[in-house]
């Protein structure tokens, strides 16, 4: 035990190099998101993930939105808990015959205006798991879909490029109003 402990003090402490992939283009998406969705929405953007019976790859790249590289936090997004607070489903995966009332639901508590978004080549056409029994079908299928963002799993960068072309196809719905929604 005392070998443990003073290797453990001794050793160099262990760190992850800083980011490299385009740091510049990050910012410049997410500087745009945030501009997009004070101008529509004046505050910040309410998302809420829900998987569908994916593989888990699409969920890594959704929570890496909030890590320290990516922190979307500081362009306005943010994950909710209850789809009752939130403006945008994201729907991972394709829907299971297990997840397709509890889709439904989810969609049907959310309010209205509400935009919902597939990630993932699975939520947009079942991927490998096509002609599968235990699959419904894509998304689609269920519930409609207003943004499809392709990718196995597609990168969190993608994601956010996805959500600034939301945010644009929601305020030219709506033209001439200054906010879609103030709560």
């Amino acid at each position: 035990m005392r070998t443990l402990i003073l290797k453990s003090l001794f050793a160099r402490p262990v760190t992850v190099p800083a980011p490299d992939p385009a740091t510049a283009a990050l910012e410049e998406v997410g500087r745009a998101l945030e501009a997009r969705v004070r101008r529509v929405y004046g505050r910040s953007l309410a998302i809420r993930e829900v998987d569908a019976g994916s593989c888990n790859g699409c969920e890594l790249e959704i929570h890496a939105l909030n890590n320290a590289v990516y922190d979307c936090e500081r362009f306005g997004l943010r994950f909710v808990a209850s789809p009752r607070h939130a403006d945008v489903l994201m729907v991972t995966g394709p829907v299971t015959r297990n997840m397709k009332v509890a889709l439904e639901r989810t969609y049907a508590a959310t309010p209205d205006p509400k935009w919902v978004v597939a990630v993932g080549d699975c939520g947009a056409g079942c991927g490998v798991f096509e002609g599968s029994y235990a699959v419904v079908g894509a998304v689609d299928k269920v519930i409609p879909v207003d943004l499809t963002i392709r990718g196995c799993p597609p990168r969190p960068i993608d994601l956010l490029q996805g959500l600034v072309a939301l945010i644009d196809q929601a305020a030219k719905a709506r033209p001439g109003a200054e906010t879609i929604r103030a709560r």
